[in-house]
């Protein structure tokens, strides 16, 4: 999509379930969010899970979806040894592509407070030009996330360490920001040339809309935790609705229902089996 100069919309999950549904509303790709799938078990997102847990969730949600899978990969689970490794199991396992960020390991979320310390720009680029170089096969996507903005440094080094990533081999460059406003990485977006895709994350600037995001230059747009934060509200309601009225009588109208659950489940296919 991106060779044809198409923009590509990506939304956050953290199961195979939130896949499905995201490509059911139109999204073409996922992201196998570090974030949601740590919530999943009500875990920090502080590299306390290990490569198999996050490498396990993308895999289930690959191999129900038909649309791209990219698995949020942190800063790579350890040196350059595990990067190798990291690509080795996640192209094997079908991933259509991972992202790796420039933070030193452990990571911390990067809305979280606390410091958000980088790497070397060097040290960083070698881990992507490993990734690049194990690879076996010429469809494996390797997306280089600077923390630059995030860790508080400036524009200018943040399109410093794109550019050195970018020559190592990425194939995307993701650049994040918590500012409020896209300003930014409208700033980032002005100066950059264009030799590879950009990727955006507007968690705290959600009001950019998608359309004014593609003309000032992102190639992908990537919701990454709305999904996760819609499914904490909608189940605290509703659980509390049963428990406050005594019933869900009032909810079934607005509930899916089993039918919905059954498709979803492929229910009716895998009854066929038996016949």
């Amino acid at each position: 999509m991106l060779a044809e100069g198409q923009a590509v919309r990506a939304a956050g999950v953290h199961d195979a379930l939130g896949a499905m549904l995201a490509e059911q509303a139109g999204f073409a790709a996922v992201w196998a969010s570090s974030l949601g799938i740590s919530a999943a078990r009500c875990l920090p997102d502080a590299s306390l899970l290990t490569m198999t847990d996050y490498l396990q969730a993308a895999v289930q949600m690959q191999r129900r979806v038909g649309i791209p899978v990219v698995a949020d990969c942190d800063t790579g689970f350890g040196n350059n040894l595990n990067i190798a490794y990291l690509v080795h199991e996640y192209e094997a396992a079908g991933i259509s592509a991972v992202c790796i960020e420039d933070k030193h390991y452990p990571k911390m979320n990067s809305f979280a407070p606390g410091n958000h310390d980088l790497l070397e720009t060097t040290a960083f680029a070698r881990k992507i030009s490993i990734a690049k170089r194990v690879q076996s096969g010429d469809d494996f996507f390797v997306i280089a996330r600077t923390e630059a903005l995030i860790s508080g440094l400036s524009v200018d080094e943040a399109l410093n360490r794109s550019y050195a990533y970018a020559e190592a081999g990425a194939d995307a460059l993701l650049v994040h920001s918590k500012h409020r406003t896209s300003a930014e990485v409208q700033a980032f977006l002005e100066q950059w040339d264009g030799r590879k895709p950009v990727v955006l994350v507007p968690t705290t600037y959600p009001g950019w809309h998608f359309d004014d995001a593609v003309k000032a230059g992102a190639s992908v747009i990537i919701y990454a935790n709305q999904g996760l934060r819609a499914t904490i509200d909608a189940l605290r309601a509703t659980f509390h609705a049963i428990i406050t009225h005594g019933s869900s009588a009032d909810l079934e109208a607005d509930l899916a229902s089993l039918n919905d659950v059954f498709e979803l489940q492929r229910l009716r296919q895998w009854q066929e089996l038996e016949r």
